[in-house]
């Protein structure tokens, strides 16, 4: 995002994404971030065909806002079409998406960022309650929900919402943003039999070379060099 002519900065959202996160983030759950959001849980709705857990307007939110962190350029397709939304809604729909593993019990008092995630919300109620309070200010602010914007408007919308200036309706942008952020990331580099990082694009992108357990004995022989072979993901080896 940015500057067109260096398409790096155009994805101004990923920086420190590099190896490091493509290494780390293979594995289903996602950490949420720590919110002060007092929303109350969404009414369950039902999901659009095709996907488990998402609405038609959820989908269409995720997509929009993907395609805006990760634009379609020379480097790689966009983020919908690397299947980051296909990512999303497995993990929505699945354990780390009903808190299965948060401890949900209260009191829920206002936490510091290193003490993880401190709400009543399930990490499905969450981003549903995150892309109603979203498309509310959208509307007021821009007179169209989120998905609806002109890129340029969409990345303006994000960088607010990055700034924490944003005002949602009991509900709290930056910690939405970070959240959307995070899960974004995960579904670009995640390992691609999760449904996100399609052909390994993103592994591509930064010259990940996959399983670690592949290269292992590799290791010495191409320290400080460059290693540069095809992907192997969990799905290569099933």
């Amino acid at each position: 995002m940015g500057n067109d002519d260096n398409p790096i900065p155009r994805r101004g959202f990923l920086v420190g994404a590099g190896t490091a996160v493509a290494a780390s983030l293979t594995s289903l759950s996602a950490e949420a971030q720590t919110s002060t959001a007092t929303a109350t849980p969404p009414a369950v709705a039902t999901a659009a065909e095709g996907t488990l857990t998402l609405t038609s307007a959820e989908q269409a939110f995720f997509a929009a806002a993907v395609d805006t962190i990760i634009p379609a350029d020379e480097l790689t397709p966009s983020g919908s079409d690397c299947g980051v939304v296909v990512f999303i809604d497995r993990q929505l729909a699945g354990a780390y998406g009903s808190g299965a593993k948060l401890y949900r019990s209260g009191p829920f008092h206002k936490g510091k960022p290193e003490q993880g995630y401190q709400l009543p919300l399930t990490p499905r109620e969450f981003f549903a309650a995150g892309i109603v309070a979203t498309n509310a200010w959208s509307r007021t602010a821009r007179g169209k929900d989120f998905d609806r914007l002109a890129p340029k408007e969409r990345e303006a919308a994000l960088k607010e919402l990055e700034s924490g200036k944003v005002e949602l309706s009991d509900f709290n942008g930056k910690q939405f943003f970070e959240a959307l952020l995070e899960i974004t990331m995960e579904g670009f580099f995640a390992d691609p039999i999760y449904g996100g990082n399609r052909n390994k694009a993103g592994w591509r992108m930064v010259g990940y070379p996959g399983l670690p357990a592949v290269y292992t004995n590799l290791i010495d022989e191409y320290r400080n060099k460059r290693y540069s072979v095809e992907p192997q993901s969990i799905a290569d080896f099933s």
